[in-house]
């Protein structure tokens, strides 16, 4: 089944557009669902079509533009310059299926991918010139080049393998039970908001929080408060403002539920990982990339700023993508 129902611009542009396609999708654990996908499309018509994708919390909106100028989640990273300067390239984004917290079903990084066909479908693009994922996008690419080899020339993950880690796994079922014991004392916004702060310690590196947050702890109303609560205060409180509770749910459980057989992945990949990586260790992208026989590299960034960096080395992440939409061969 493969049918798109309704195709909608809000508004029309010329330089970037938003739109909603309403479609019915066979899901792996949950049958067939309607479900509307939204998305936001930048840059000239007719040029190469680049899908961006990031992490669970991540949206249609990659970066600024004229027409919705503001900030995205990648902004430094899609921008004039950048190999993905969306004067060059056409940058495609959507919410992922279940982001909107209206559907609380298990919803798996299969169905994310064959979203992603039915929205290419519904604007007439018949081929990607590149996936570029990110964390939980790293694995939707990946379900995407194994179901639908023909609509991708190459593939990008970063901080993503074929399969989740038992130790992020357990990470995320303790932020999990974090939301429950919230839900159970009617406290939704609390809960959620410890979950982003445990997903913090995960994303990032003690290296870092060694830098920022080196300081004594001070007794506030006779407490005792480390350096490092109000950056995780803040978190957990701009996480909330924007992110429905079953969505997080849904999404969480859905990176559990990943798995892609590597001999699958017919299309080039280039996997880039990054050592101290909490989430996703090294030794999972060597595996994934000794899966792909060949039709697989690897690229490896030693940050900081952990399973974040794709976020925070924009300059090295962009020269990656340098290398392999441009084809210059540049070093990262």
């Amino acid at each position: 089944m493969n049918t798109a129902t309704a195709l909608t611009h809000e508004p029309s542009c010329t330089t970037a557009q938003r739109g909603e396609v309403a479609v019915v999708l066979p899901m792996r654990h949950a049958g067939v669902q309607a479900v509307t996908l939204r998305y936001e499309l930048q840059g000239p018509a007719g040029a190469p079509v680049v899908l961006v994708a990031g992490g669970i919390s991540a949206h249609r909106h990659v970066s600024a533009s004229a027409e919705f100028p503001e900030k995205g989640w990648a902004n430094a990273l899609v921008a004039s310059g950048r190999t993905l300067d969306p004067a060059r390239v056409r940058v495609l984004a959507f919410d992922y299926v279940a982001a909107d917290g209206r559907l609380d079903v298990p919803v798996d990084t299969a169905d994310q991918a064959d979203a992603v066909a039915l929205l290419l479908d519904a604007l007439g693009i018949e081929r990607l010139q590149a996936f570029v994922g990110y964390s939980y996008g790293a694995m939707v690419g990946l379900q995407f080049a194994a179901r639908h080899p023909s609509r991708l020339r190459h593939l990008v993950a970063v901080s993503g393998a074929h399969r989740p880690h038992p130790y992020a796994c357990a990470w995320r079922a303790l932020q999990r039970r974090a939301v429950a014991l919230g839900q159970l004392q009617c406290a939704d916004a609390a809960g959620l908001a410890l979950a982003r702060q445990f997903a913090m310690l995960s994303y990032r590196t003690p290296e870092e929080f060694g830098e920022r947050f080196d300081a004594a702890p001070e007794i506030v109303n006779g407490r005792v408060r480390c350096a490092a609560e109000d950056y995780l205060d803040a978190c957990g409180a701009q996480y909330v403002a924007r992110t429905p509770v079953t969505a997080f749910l849904r999404l969480s459980e859905s990176i559990d539920l990943h798995r892609v057989d590597p001999a699958a992945v017919q299309v080039p990949v280039t996997v880039v990982a990054v050592e101290g990586d909490r989430l996703v260790p090294l030794s999972d992208s060597v595996n994934l990339v000794e899966g792909l026989a060949g039709r697989g590299q690897l690229r490896v960034l030693r940050s900081p700023y952990g399973h974040d960096a794709f976020l925070k080395e924009t300059d090295r992440i962009d020269l990656i993508l340098a290398a392999v939409l441009r084809g210059n061969g540049a070093a990262a």
